[in-house]
């Protein structure tokens, strides 16, 4: 059953459905791995990397809540539920436990470089199908550089 149509013929709409939906998940994903290192972070930089990953949480559920909403208006249902997150989560994650500082900011700039990469493959995928979707997959390209450069720039000199 189709409730809303799509403007993009079919195999645009194939190609740009998968880059929306395994961004989504990317970043739904992103949001908790920010949020479980924000909420065990121990060591000497805690405040301000436990604020600074409060940036990453919101910047990723804000992008997530924009991609889901692109999907829809191409007549893709997005698929934020949990087991859907969990069974294609394929970015790298956190251990259990306390984590340290130093820890933390290994991770997110491995995760978010992770990331990064799966949105410029996705930029190039989404060119000729929906320069739309391409154009919001840069933006979301260009604010996670940002702040992966930001953690980056914690560990300075390389540890």
């Amino acid at each position: 059953m189709t409730v809303v149509r799509s403007t993009l013929p079919e195999a645009a709409r194939e190609i740009t459905g998968e880059a929306l939906q395994s961004t989504l998940v990317d970043l739904l994903g992103l949001s908790l791995i920010g949020k479980q290192a924000h909420w065990n972070i121990v060591g000497p930089r805690f405040r301000s990397i436990h604020l600074q990953l409060d940036e990453v949480v919101s910047t990723a559920r804000s992008f997530s809540d924009t991609v889901a909403e692109r999907a829809a208006a191409l007549g893709l249902p997005p698929d934020g539920r949990p087991e859907t997150i969990a069974a294609a989560y394929t970015l790298p994650g956190s251990k259990s436990g306390w984590l340290r500082d130093d820890e933390v900011v290994r991770l997110m700039v491995e995760t978010l470089e992770t990331a990064i990469g799966r949105l410029r493959e996705r930029i190039g995928a989404t060119e000729k199908a929906d320069p739309v979707t391409q154009d919001l997959l840069i933006g979301i390209t260009a604010e996670l550089e940002k702040e992966r450069w930001m953690f980056e720039a914690e560990n300075w000199p390389r540890d």
